[in-house]
């Protein structure tokens, strides 16, 4: 069974940090790209980081850049997004995604996680 299980959400002030992460299971790990998209109440669905599976630089949302950061642990087949200096406006569900991804997170999105919910505090 393939699963994606994000955790690490919850509740923080805003400057403060989070690190969720998505632990991958059921699948080959590096077969696929692994990203992160959040939607907000009321808002759409966007892509927040995503590794290109071209081999070309990992994308950031203008609106993160400088501030999270996307890593990976293939021994643990987990994947990583540090948030620093967090602010109201990323207040979302965080998804992890895992697929092919070219540029700005657009791509094939093959298997998605339940969402872990950030909440920022002004």
């Amino acid at each position: 069974e393939v699963q994606l299980q994000a955790s690490g959400g919850g509740l923080v002030q805003a400057g403060g940090s989070l690190r969720p992460s998505c632990a991958a299971s059921g699948f080959t790990f590096d077969d696929y790209a692994i990203g992160w998209f959040r939607q907000a109440p009321g808002k759409e669905r966007e892509g927040v980081s995503c590794p290109s599976s071209s081999g070309g630089s990992t994308y950031y949302a203008d609106s993160v850049k400088g501030r999270f950061t996307i890593s990976s642990d293939n021994a643990k087949n987990t994947v990583y997004l540090q948030m620093n200096s967090l602010k109201p406006e990323d207040t979302a569900v965080y998804y992890c995604v895992a697929g092919w991804f070219e540029s700005s997170c657009l791509g094939v999105y093959d298997y998605w996680g339940q969402g872990t919910l950030v909440t920022v505090s002004s």
